[in-house]
């Protein structure tokens, strides 16, 4: 079994994403945070589960994504590394991806 590290970034998605659903239906903000735990401990166990990305900008390879449990439009971003599943980010599918992913490894370089 991989250890899941969930970046600072990552917890503030949660929050976020957690509090936006909540504001409609307060259960349905405590599933999305259950089923995000579910989904990382599947992660853990079978970390190429999720599929490749394919971006294009050179620093965002061997980035995989796996939907949440149960909220397929809200996406785990993360990579596989020697010392477990590295997560990148949480994020809704709809949104521009490749440069939130882009700008954050820019400001972590």
């Amino acid at each position: 079994m991989y250890e899941v590290l969930k970046r600072p970034q990552v917890i503030r998605d949660l929050i976020d994403i957690a509090t936006y659903i909540a504001a409609n239906n307060l259960e349905n903000g405590e599933q999305f945070l259950y089923a995000t735990e579910i989904t990382f401990k599947q992660l853990g166990k079978m970390p190429k589960m999720g599929k490749s990305c394919q971006f294009s900008h050179p620093r965002l390879q061997n980035i995989r994504q796996v939907a949440v449990k149960g909220f397929r439009n809200y996406l785990i971003f993360y990579q596989v590394t020697e010392a477990g599943v590295d997560v990148l980010r949480v994020i809704h599918g709809s949104r521009d991806i490749e440069t939130i992913l882009e700008e954050q490894k820019e400001q972590e370089s």
